[in-house]
């Protein structure tokens, strides 16, 4: 049953919303320029001698003290290596309930590249929903059959299956499910060889994201490869045609906007360790200003400027929301039943992704996570019903104490995780208490989605 998305909002007050979201976003894009001119990138220090880093001009001072009286998080916050980036944005109601944004920054730097890994779903998920309804095609949706052809090296076929179970069929809709409850890399594949490197890249600039680049498969394929994209069809359950989308090919070689980029001190290639830094320069950038305004846009698409704001239906939105915030388990997704996905397996940022530690009910948590090449990202928005609070939060920090990329040797479980989970409980438990003119109502935000 579909429930539609009610905001808090209405189209009479679109001009405050937008000034509300354009006031937060010059806010974040000065500091971040700011930020490139005045701090250059740490040195990985090895050894046990570490200088620790002073906090900067730029640094929220509520973040900076919030973060030095907790000693795990200070302990963190205060060394180089760890190259952490924070966002905290305060929500404020007034007394129509419409949202207002301010955010609070630590060591916020576009300057310093870090790998966004799956933190890339996002833009993917909502701008592939967004192209089917720019495709306009008569039984083309995202519960459609989709098939996935080949036409270039490193391209992997996907052919026609109807399956008797719904759950198991290659969908736009399905990908997506897996993208936001486990975050499935081969479900990335076929959404970005859906939407084609080049039209995705232009649309993220066109909303307001110049320096993101999405250049990249999850798999070993070589820069050339990842400007080809697959021919794709849509069809019915019978295996008639609705659609065929030809192979893309991108002509624009795309590099990081930051120049070069070299990182650690060696990386694993098979069994060998080759003693030079890893290149990031034609990898995935997505800084997390970005990434942290793209989710606002989803949750809050009305604070967004009309320019910049998604082409999606009410539907569109309550379906991403769905599975934002559901757990494996009670997503009613049946691929996902198993004990391996547990609750908190996509769930950094207050659980630390602990299969032990019991959820809160009254907490809801819609976010998307990185995890790979020794950095770990967590990109939330927290919703609490006991304590009527909310606030998004974003962080990334890089666990590589040995400073070798790919060999597999990360401080995750010992470093970041438990950081994550502490940054996440101290900023919840301090957002609860904060005094504010008018608490929340967070109801679209505990509604019952729709699930299929």
């Amino acid at each position: 049953m579909s429930a539609r998305l009610h905001h808090p909002m209405k189209a009479t007050h679109q001009p405050r919303s937008a000034l509300y979201y354009i006031i937060g976003t010059v806010f974040l894009l000065t500091i971040t320029t700011l930020a490139a001119a005045s701090i250059r990138l740490a040195p990985f220090r090895h050894g046990r001698e570490v200088r620790a880093i002073r906090s900067t001009p730029d640094d929220s001072p509520l973040l900076d003290s919030l973060l030095k009286a907790n000693p795990l998080l200070k302990r963190v916050a205060l060394n180089p290596q760890y190259e952490l980036q924070i966002i905290y944005t305060q929500i404020n109601r007034d007394a129509q309930n419409h949202p207002s944004f301010t955010p609070h920054t630590y060591h916020l730097n576009p300057g310093q590249y870090f790998n966004p890994a799956s933190l890339v779903k996002l833009p993917v998920v909502a701008l592939s929903l967004e192209k089917l309804n720019d495709l306009n095609k008569p039984g083309v949706t995202r519960r459609t059959i989709m098939a996935t052809g080949t036409a270039w090296r490193c391209q992997t076929p996907v052919p026609f299956a109807a399956p008797a179970d719904s759950d198991r069929a290659a969908t736009v809709g399905n990908y997506i499910k897996r993208m936001l409850l486990v975050s499935d890399n081969v479900a990335y594949n076929r959404l970005y060889e859906f939407l084609g490197q080049r039209p995705l890249n232009q649309r993220l600039q066109e909303i307001g994201h110049p320096s993101a680049r999405i250049t990249r498969r999850f798999a070993p394929c070589d820069t050339a490869a990842n400007r080809h994209t697959n021919p794709i069809s849509f069809h019915t359950s019978r295996g008639d045609t609705l659609y065929k989308q030809p192979a893309q090919y991108n002509p624009t070689a795309y590099r990081s906007p930051l120049g070069r980029v070299l990182k650690g001190r060696a990386y694993q290639a098979g069994r060998r360790v080759i003693p030079e830094p890893y290149d990031f320069t034609t990898a995935n950038h997505l800084p997390l200003a970005d990434i942290s305004s793209f989710l606002q846009s989803i949750l809050f698409p009305e604070s967004v400027p009309t320019a910049q704001r998604l082409r999606l239906t009410p539907t569109d939105y309550a379906f991403l929301r769905r599975y934002l915030h559901a757990t494996p388990h009670e997503s009613g997704f049946h691929a996902y039943g198993p004990a391996r996905y547990f609750d908190a397996y996509k769930k950094y940022l207050y659980y630390g992704r602990n299969p032990t530690t019991p959820r809160q009910s009254n907490l809801r948590i819609y976010n998307i996570v990185g995890m790979s090449h020794g950095y770990l990202a967590d990109v939330a928005y927290f919703a609490d019903s006991l304590h009527q609070s909310e606030f998004l939060l974003s962080a990334v920090l890089y666990v590589n104490q040995d400073g070798i990329i790919n060999d597999g040797v990360y401080e995750y479980d010992s470093i970041g995780q438990p950081f994550l989970a502490q940054l996440g409980r101290q900023i919840h438990q301090y957002d609860g208490q904060r005094p504010r003119l008018y608490r929340p109502n967070l109801a679209e935000f505990f509604i019952s989605e729709l699930t299929r």
